[in-house]
């Protein structure tokens, strides 16, 4: 099992879903307004999602002989989502769209990822991949949905 490009992809995965989960929580621990009371548990539930595929991606990997990243350092040094200071300026739109970003950007991840496990022939990473893809596209309609837009809108 050799499969380079998906072992590269799939610690480019773990990296973004690390820093994905780090945006989502501190977007839970400053939120203020209207709608905390929904929406603050609301990201518990996101976040508890961004761990299990975490976690997957990270085991597969070890299952075609790859070694996932795990340190913070690595982390920074390959992911794509942006992080800033955590703020209680933002409104809960700001927040929610901030998060919206970094899951189109695991989206667009987890295309990449699809593509490269198919033209390597790693079937089962694929299979996880697509699962990883479609569960993504909808918490993107979902929180596109609470702003008030399709989960196109905006691209």
């Amino acid at each position: 099992m050799a499969y380079p490009k998906t072992k590269k992809i799939m610690n480019e995965i773990v990296a973004d879903l690390t820093q994905a989960h780090m945006v989502v929580h501190q977007h839970h621990w400053y939120m203020l307004g209207r709608g905390f009371l929904k929406l603050h548990p609301y990201l518990d539930d996101v976040m508890d999602e961004l761990a299990e595929q975490q976690d997957g991606v990270a085991e597969r990997l070890i299952e075609i002989n790859g070694s996932p990243i795990s340190t913070y350092e690595e982390v920074l040094e390959e992911t794509n989502v942006p992080d800033q200071v955590g703020s209680w300026d933002l409104s809960m739109e700001e927040r929610f769209q901030l998060i919206v970003n970094a899951y189109k950007q695991l989206r667009d991840d987890y295309e990449r990822g699809i593509k490269i496990s198919e033209d390597e022939g790693d079937n089962s990473t694929n299979d996880l991949l697509i699962a990883y893809h479609t569960a993504v596209e909808k918490r993107i309609w979902m929180m596109s949905a609470e702003l008030g837009k399709r989960p196109g809108e905006g691209e």
